[in-house]
């Protein structure tokens, strides 16, 4: 029994059999230790495990203050029916779902809070732990069989890696902001190294690395320290983790490495529901959206929501359309999950969100709509250049603004974007960044509540002009794919089209609204100063938050910081294509 064992501590509390650091020996010797939530009447019962770096003893409100603070404010129903002593950033909270007959199983993976080895996240020796701890609570005694994965971002990222492998015990998956291509939706947006991954491994990972013993917290719970017994040097620390940033930056092309970490769409066959985030550009977003439309799985549903990345996942809302899944594929309810539509939207308005499900995604009645961007800086439904001419503007700086004309109806903007540009340099390469943004009829710009960033505009995306390169047989007309495999460098001033992937979105505009498109060549601000910041990232939040694209190794000077010039040919006009959805 788990009393027996000297490293576990059992106990009955909150009307929870709570075990507390049990251990899950991996195929290589190395003991992973994990927290276990169970209901206290005995039975076997499905579980809900979630693998991740951020330390299981960590309690939300401790760990990421500000995002608790502002959940709570926004949402008090999240704390009510829990002492949310156990409370975990991005994973379920037991005392929700143990007494719904469920037990939570909660593994720190390999390098981070109670359990030793070598960080290196996302790789193949990470998915081979997290296959092994799905295999391992199957078979518990306490175990009904079935397992379920859950968690956001990290949690849900991680799932399409193991998914792909397909554990015999696995269930069910619920996917809440998960990222599933390791280049194209997290590390290189178009081809555009994005700084967030090695910031965020200084602020998350590295404060709860096992080894910190008396220098980390403390749990709550438990009053036992978070990231084991033993306090290494920092020297010791350093050697049992990756040089994360780096290890990033040296792989610049969509190698083995990217792959290695990324989801394999035909094999995944296992149930989801995937819940990603309209402000979710930068990570959390494409691969919600990609997996439904490429995973392999018969059974798949996708949300779509807006807020907080993490809020909905509390929210009774998230809880109880998390709960009606998994209590039909966990434990086999008839409770109507199967007569589901297989997508559910929350599309956006300027002042809230209206909930609508559709049969497909994209949208089956989506009108592609071209919007063609003029000299005069118009956006037109109809192409007016006449003759050839250009605007050049500085390769690394604000670039270009396009407007439309007010609407004349209220008009909605659902589904995947994509942008064809003309363009030409006076370097080598250039980095093409396309925001679409909303505008009130006096001219003020709307933004919304992103994923991380409260001042989100309505769309984004990215492209390396060298990584224009297309996958013929991925790519569609509103959603370009590039293979990212080879660099194709440009030659000063000649011309080339270029295919940009704007992530998808949702939005209504009331009539008199307008749409801009600005072509820049950095990142998107909103303002030069917010004051906003989060406790768990080191930038201020001035729109695009903290995934931004600013590391002077990945964009050097000679090579990115000359003039780009956008051409305004008849004959190869640059256009904008939008997922307009008729009014029914």
């Amino acid at each position: 029994m788990l009393e027996n064992n000297s490293t576990v501590r059992t106990e009955l509390r909150a009307g929870m059999n709570i075990d507390w650091d049990v251990p899950i020996k991996m195929d290589d010797g190395l003991v992973l230790r994990a927290d276990v939530f169970r209901p206290e009447k005995p039975g076997k019962y499905p579980v809900i495990l979630s693998y991740g770096p951020y330390a299981k003893g960590l309690a939300f409100q401790e760990g990421y203050p500000s995002a608790w603070q502002k959940m709570i404010a926004d949402h008090p129903h999240v704390h009510h029916g829990s002492s949310n002593l156990f409370q975990n950033w991005e994973v379920v909270d037991p005392e929700k779902w143990v007494p719904e007959g469920y037990i939570c199983v909660r593994v720190d993976s390999r390098g981070c809070g109670s359990s030793p080895g070598f960080i290196d996240h996302f790789s193949p020796r990470e998915t081979d732990d997290f296959y092994q701890c799905i295999e391992w609570s199957g078979v518990q005694p306490w175990s009904s069989g079935k397992v379920g994965l859950s968690g956001v971002s990290y949690f849900g990222i991680n799932q399409w890696q193991v998914a792909s492998r397909n554990p015999p015990h696995l269930a069910a998956m619920c996917i809440w902001e998960g990222a599933a291509d390791w280049y194209r939706d997290m590390t290189h947006h178009g081809g555009i190294l994005s700084t967030f991954w090695a910031n965020w491994y200084d602020m998350q990972v590295k404060t709860v690395q096992h080894g910190l013993g008396e220098r980390g917290p403390k749990s709550p719970a438990t009053g036992a320290l978070i990231c084991g017994g033993e306090t290494f040097s920092e020297s010791e620390l350093a050697k049992n983790r990756c040089q994360f940033g780096d290890d990033i930056l040296s792989h610049p092309l969509d190698d083995e490495y990217h792959r290695a970490r990324s989801a394999v769409w035909d094999k995944i066959t296992v149930p989801f529901l995937s819940a990603g985030n309209w402000g979710g550009q930068g990570l959390h977003l494409r691969g919600n959206s990609e997996s439904f439309i490429r995973a392999a799985s018969k059974n798949k549903w996708l949300e779509m929501h807006g807020l907080e990345h993490w809020t909905h996942y509390y929210t009774d809302y998230g809880v109880a359309l998390q709960k009606r899944f998994f209590a039909h594929f966990l434990k086999g309810e008839d409770n109507g999950w199967d007569k589901e539509k297989p997508v559910r939207l929350q599309i956006r308005h300027p002042k809230g969100f209206v909930e609508r499900q559709e049969s497909s995604w994209p949208i089956e009645r989506t009108i592609w709509q071209k919007m063609y961007l003029q000299e005069n800086g118009q956006l037109k439904e109809a192409n007016l250049s006449k003759t050839g001419s250009s605007i050049a503007f500085a390769a690394q700086g604000d670039g270009l603004s396009f407007l439309s004309e007010p609407l004349q109806q209220e008009t909605e903007i659902t589904g995947p974007l994509a942008l064809k540009l003309l363009v030409s340099s006076d370097t080598p390469d250039a980095d093409l960044f396309a925001v679409l943004r909303a505008f009130t009829p006096d001219l003020r710009e709307i933004t919304f509540a992103g994923a991380i960033d409260p001042h989100t505009p309505i769309a984004q995306g990215w492209l390396r002009a060298s990584h224009r390169e297309l996958d013929e047989a991925l790519s569609k007309p509103y959603r370009p794919y590039h293979k990212h495999q080879t660099r194709q460098m440009l030659k000063p001033g000649e011309k080339v089209e270029l295919d940009i992937e704007l992530w998808p979105t949702s939005i209504v505009l009331p009539a008199g609204y307008r749409l801009g498109l600005s072509i820049r060549g950095k990142d998107y601000i909103f303002a030069e100063k917010t004051g906003l910041k989060l406790s768990n990232f080191k930038n201020e939040l001035l729109g695009c938050g903290p995934f931004l694209h600013n590391e002077p190794r990945d964009r050097t000077p000679s090579i990115y910081s000359g003039n780009t010039t956008i051409h305004f040919d008849p004959n190869q006009p640059s256009y904008l294509v939008l997922p307009v959805i008729p009014r029914k």
